[in-house]
């Protein structure tokens, strides 16, 4: 895949190092030549210094062959700026990290492929963390939560079966076992017969209303 990023700062740089640590082709492009030279003498990537809301910017560094054209720039207007010169030029997939959510209809009408705002992901992470002690990770997906949780040694889901807990007559059905992790970081997809196990973490997704009760079910003793 290869993906061209708008924006070197620190959410570009990850994305990109995430992205060629994969195996992937990426271009890093900024403003800022300071931040291009960063990019590559620090990290290895192909950096170009130039503002990406500028057609003659991207058409260098050859939008028209991106798989996936991420704009991550301070302003959305810019982002804006960005998706509209690589959906014309041809770019298969445009992602942008919103700032406003003002931002969304105009994004969705421009056909962004996807929209991550900050202050979703932000809100899922601390308000559930505030709220359930025992939750590690959580993300907002729309009306829905996915979030880890720890399964301590007392919790009566210990020993039982994936199929087991969810005959349970009081595991809530709206709730899905999306993942499972050993205490020694070996992942394992949720079958019928994979068991849980005392210091095990699971993924779960569930509806945001119905957080408290599927916390209360994989933590009752």
């Amino acid at each position: 895949m290869r993906a061209l990023i708008a924006g070197a700062g620190r959410a570009g740089l990850a994305v990109a190092n995430h992205l060629r640590e994969a195996g992937h082709e990426v271009t890093i492009v900024d403003r800022d030549p300071a931040a291009a030279e960063r990019a590559f003498d620090g990290h290895g990537l192909v950096a170009i210094a130039g503002d990406a809301t500028e057609a003659a910017i991207l058409e260098e560094s050859r939008v028209a062959e991106a798989d996936v054209v991420v704009a991550l720039l301070r302003r959305d207007a810019e982002n804006l700026a960005v998706s509209m010169l690589a959906r014309a030029a041809g770019a298969r997939r445009v992602m942008v990290r919103m700032r406003d959510p003002a931002y969304r209809v105009v994004y969705e009408q421009a056909g962004v492929d996807r929209i991550l705002s900050e202050t979703d992901v932000f809100i899922g992470a601390l308000a559930s963390a505030i709220e359930h002690q025992a939750v590690r990770h959580a993300m907002l997906l729309g009306n829905a939560m996915a979030f880890e949780l720890a399964i301590p040694a007392a919790a009566k889901v210990v020993g039982r079966t994936v199929a087991e807990i969810a005959s349970d007559a009081d595991f809530p059905q709206s709730c899905v076992i999306a993942g499972m992790f050993e205490p020694s970081g070996k992942v394992i997809a949720p079958r019928g017969s994979s068991r849980v196990s005392a210091g095990m973490t699971v993924l779960l997704v569930a509806p945001k209303l119905e957080l408290s009760l599927v916390i209360e079910f994989f933590l009752r003793a």
